[in-house]
């Protein structure tokens, strides 16, 4: 039963995928990638690289996933964050500068978001321990004495210090929602200085499309059936040198007497969000900045997500897809996007 879950869990995490026959017209010398798949960050990572390729630029893109899984992780001994929970409500705890800069921006869309997004909610996160194979549906009593601990304004940084504390005992801290972004962008920047101009990396549904194909056509992106495993798609937009970063409600859930309940939590609340959404995918230059981002849209909802975006940040595109199947897009992709599943409808 709980191996099957994790499987279940590990599937559903890939919220987006590539769509086929990316590229018609090229040779088949060029359009064959070197790949390499490895299992981090709690999902499946693969990078494909078309041009220059080198097992030694993948081996370091790896590396550097790893490194960051080792200094970031909530779920493993020994780690920075490890660390930093350890002294909460103690003392600062000093840190590398890429935890630093990843606690820093998670805090900087804390505020932006007012508080939807919160890296402080790691004790409602562990609470539930959704993906793990300690999952259950908490009480309310232990909801609200957790809801207590979350609040990133508790979180402190010493800057010259570089160092970060949690001002209250029992306060834990969560980065899964924006240190995976952060890979990302970190492996986007190894392929580029290392000469690759045309390559996909898929964290986990932190895709990021470097350039255009080798064909120099835009990348067809697939986006993940949110009601449906790996590889089933709504449909597919192009991009070019973008990110394309997804949240969905079925990534990861337990299910307990038909009810299920999935991992993207409110912090408000202490419950799975429920804004009538399935998924949220975001379009931009950032894998770190798309990756909180889809967290507050999703608990916003289509009217006012479009509204968010439109005034505060109309150069990033975003998809929507609703529990009852409509599709929503910003007005960015309305001539990118092609739906292909039946069941969907482009509103």
């Amino acid at each position: 039963m709980v191996n099957s879950k994790k499987i279940r869990s590990l599937v559903l995490g890939l919220a987006v995928v590539l769509s086929a026959a990316l590229f018609q017209g090229c040779s088949a010398a060029n359009s064959e990638p070197m790949e390499e798949t490895q299992f981090l960050l709690g999902t499946v990572c693969s990078i494909k690289i078309y041009d220059h390729q080198s097992q030694e630029v993948l081996t370091k893109a790896f590396d550097r996933v790893r490194e960051i899984e080792d200094k970031m992780s909530a779920n493993k001994e020994g780690t920075e964050v490890d660390a930093i929970d350890k002294e909460a409500g103690k003392g600062y705890v000093k840190v590398s500068d890429d935890t630093f800069y990843v606690i820093e921006k998670g805090l900087e869309y804390s505020e932006k978001s007012g508080g939807v997004f919160d890296i402080s909610i790691g004790p409602l996160v562990k609470l539930w321990g959704i993906g793990t194979d300690a999952a259950r549906v908490p009480s309310m009593e232990e909801i609200d004495s957790r809801k207590s601990l979350v609040n990133y304004r508790d979180v402190l940084l010493n800057k010259e210090e570089k160092s970060v504390m949690l001002k209250q005992e029992g306060m834990a801290l969560d980065l899964g929602g924006i240190a995976k972004g952060y890979a990302a962008d970190e492996v986007s920047r190894i392929l580029r200085e290392s000469g690759v101009e045309h390559a996909i990396i898929n964290l986990g549904g932190n895709v990021i499309a470097i350039n255009s194909n080798v064909g120099g056509k835009a990348w067809n992106i697939g986006i993940q059936n949110p009601f449906e495993t790996r590889g089933e798609i709504v449909g597919s937009i192009s991009v070019t040198d973008k990110t394309v970063v997804t949240s969905g409600i079925y990534e990861r859930y337990l299910e307990v007497d038909g009810v299920k309940y999935h991992h993207i939590l409110n912090p408000f609340t202490g419950y799975p969000m429920d804004s009538g959404l399935a998924s949220v995918t975001v379009v931009t230059g950032s894998s770190i900045d798309a990756d909180a981002m889809t967290k507050n849209l999703f608990y916003s909802g289509v009217e006012k997500g479009l509204e968010y975006l439109e005034e505060n940040n109309p150069e990033v595109e975003a998809i929507f897809i609703t529990k009852d199947k409509k599709v929503y897009v910003t007005d960015g992709l309305k001539g990118s996007i092609d739906i292909t599943n039946p069941e969907y409808t482009l509103q």
